[in-house]
């Protein structure tokens, strides 16, 4: 009897181990979800005043590529550039928006025809870019972050 009661006992003392608990700290939390984020994709794109009420994604995407480029189409058109042969090509413009909503051009992608018919087109970019109305800054698990977008311009002159 006491030898059954000495294995019975070894065996509960061993055994212990299989219900005791791993503890996770909160950096081995924050890791795993880090490596489980798609930091390519926001929650939230950044919007005019107008679009803030677009709450699905390619949307709301839309309604801000759109409200940009019409914006910066009015602005141009308001130049009325003059060029010496026809123009019909497209500059790409790489548009940041900070985690305050301050846009800024990060870059561009010009063609050197363009440059050469309309010098002061990177100027006017520049100008129609920091004229733009409040801009809300996108948004990733409720947190404001930095997006670029590359934006087309198609330049049609005759």
């Amino acid at each position: 009897m006491k030898k059954i009661l000495l294995i019975i006992c070894l065996l509960a003392f061993t055994s212990c181990d299989y219900f005791e608990k791993r503890k996770i700290s909160s950096e081995e939390i924050l890791s795993e979800e880090t490596r489980e984020l798609n930091w390519h994709e926001v929650d939230q794109y950044p919007a005019f005043e107008e679009c803030r009420n677009v709450m699905e994604s390619k949307a709301a995407k839309a309604c801000f590529g759109n409200k940009v480029a019409s914006y910066f189409y009015a602005r141009l058109e308001a130049k009325q550039p003059v060029v010496t042969e026809a123009l019909d090509d497209t500059l790409y413009l790489y548009l940041r928006i900070s985690e305050k909503g301050i846009p800024a051009i990060d870059s561009m992608e010009v063609d050197s025809l363009i440059v050469q018919q309309l010098p002061e087109i990177r100027t006017w970019l520049g100008q129609s870019v920091d004229s733009l109305p409040k801009i809300y800054p996108a948004t990733k698990r409720g947190i404001p972050v930095i997006t670029t977008f590359k934006m087309p311009v198609v330049i049609k002159a005759e």
